[in-house]
């Protein structure tokens, strides 16, 4: 116990080192089996630290701290963890362990985590739960992936129209299912409609003997069951919704969304939007190195592609650079710049159109805006590139062909950063996909082809 007294002196008051200091004495106590110490210490955490110590220790520590930890495990722990890796964890747990941790979730985290899992996989887990369990997670998984049906919570808090304000705080504490988390109470009529609900802060300081119907705010938003769950992120941030009923097609009362899972969306959504910018795919840091290369071995083909397709463009003024040497050395500051200002406009339009602040109402406007950017940074760098080959050099005609080849590439730049991931999202693609490979091939054809080919005919 000497040695863990003193990591328990050590660890740090900054909250930024505090990973470091959980990991060191996690492994402390598993290397020493202290299973007790392990417990009373995680116990201590928030289950998004936990799931991020998961992430970040090797894959034999973690099926070692799983063992240790047994049946006292945290359920939130894998509603906060990447889904590839609770998934993985998940198949290597006991039916009982996994029929505790299930217990600790609601509907909505049981059918994330069933999502990612092998059908065989799947029917495992659903076996291991209660009747009721077993219904709603069914109930559920019917419904297409990456809707408000599968993102919903079936756990909910409703009240009838004749009930009032004392009825309804005393059946809220007789019941023994109520959700760990709730903010309304959802006013529903005798067909299960809902007509309203009432916040419990109105609720708590209203008097027992007022009617509920009285306090429900009418302008309340409901989310169609199936509608996709980016819409219902973005409603939320929209109107700064804490939770939400969810109704079937007959408007009928099925589930309740709140804000933490519509959040988590939108945080799923940029971090997706990120990694196809970037063309790694799914990609987590706890993939294996052949999964990893395997997702990243389609996007560096076409990258080979498009290099070839800038190559070829290149050979077909082979004689004009074996004529003007200098030509060799300058070119690749034209492409290199129409992909960078390429890439800055593809990425403020992938994200507004994420965000739908990017529409077919503003698109043109954008469009028209982009493209004079475009071309005002490439008269501002086309004197100061023309002017650095024409004193590199000593050819005043080498710098002015520098400069216009400049100018037509960042201004085809800023058309392509916004037409490609326009165009996707017409076709009902995402924008983040492809993306950034076809805006990059437009700007280094563009700018090869405009640099030589304006040699060609003005310096030849």
């Amino acid at each position: 116990m000497e040695k863990y007294e003193n990591i328990q002196k050590e660890a740090p008051d900054r909250a930024y080192e505090m990973d470091s200091y959980l990991i060191d004495t996690v492994l402390t106590y598993i290397d020493d089996q202290d299973k007790q110490s392990l417990i009373t210490l995680l116990n201590e955490y928030h289950p998004a630290d936990i799931a991020d110590l998961f992430e970040q220790i090797n894959p034999h520590s973690r099926s070692a701290l799983m063992e240790l930890w047994g049946k006292e495990m945290d359920g939130e722990v894998f509603a906060e963890m990447d889904e590839g890796l609770s998934g993985e964890l998940i198949e290597e747990m006991s039916d009982e362990v996994v029929s505790l941790v299930l217990k600790d979730l609601e509907t909505d985290d049981v059918v994330d985590l069933l999502e990612d899992l092998e059908k065989d996989e799947q029917n495992r887990l659903i076996d291991v739960l209660d009747a009721s369990g077993q219904i709603a997670v069914l109930n559920s998984l019917k419904y297409p992936e990456g809707t408000a049906g599968r993102l919903m919570a079936r756990e909910l808090v409703m009240a009838p129209t004749h009930w009032n304000v004392g009825q309804t705080i005393d059946n809220l504490r007789k019941s023994k299912n109520l959700p760990s988390q709730f903010y309304d109470v959802v006013v529903v009529d005798p067909m299960s409609k809902p007509i309203g609900k009432v916040t419990l802060s109105t609720l708590l300081r209203a008097r027992r003997s007022t009617p509920l119907i009285d306090l429900v705010d009418e302008e309340f938003r409901t989310i169609p069951v199936s509608q996709s769950q980016e819409d219902v992120a973005y409603a939320f941030n929209q109107y700064n919704m804490v939770s939400a009923p969810v109704v079937d097609d007959e408007n009928r009362l099925v589930g309740v969304i709140t804000m933490d899972d519509a959040m988590e969306v939108l945080g799923d959504e940029a971090d997706e939007d990120i990694k196809l910018l970037g063309g790694v795919g799914d990609e987590s840091l706890t993939d294996t190195i052949l999964v990893t290369a395997r997702q990243r071995f389609p996007w560096l083909g076409i990258n080979l592609l498009t290099s070839i397709l800038a190559s070829i463009v290149i050979a077909q003024f082979s004689s004009t650079i074996e004529a003007i040497v200098a030509l060799a050395v300058l070119m690749p500051i034209v492409a290199s710049m129409g992909g960078n200002a390429g890439t800055q406009t593809l990425t403020v339009a992938v994200r507004a159109l994420a965000t739908k602040d990017l529409t077919s109402a503003n698109a043109w406007r954008v469009i028209r805006r982009e493209a004079l950017v475009g071309l005002l940074n490439g008269l501002v760098f086309a004197i100061i590139i023309g002017l650095i080959g024409y004193y590199w050099y000593g050819f005043a005609m080498l710098g002015a062909v520098l400069a216009m080849a400049m100018i037509l590439n960042l201004l085809m730049a800023g058309l392509a950063g916004i037409l490609v991931p326009l165009m996707l999202d017409k076709f009902k693609m995402d924008p983040a996909l492809g993306s950034s490979a076809l805006v990059t091939t437009v700007t280094d054809i563009i700018g090869f082809f405009a640099f030589l080919g304006l040699a060609s005919a003005i310096l030849l």
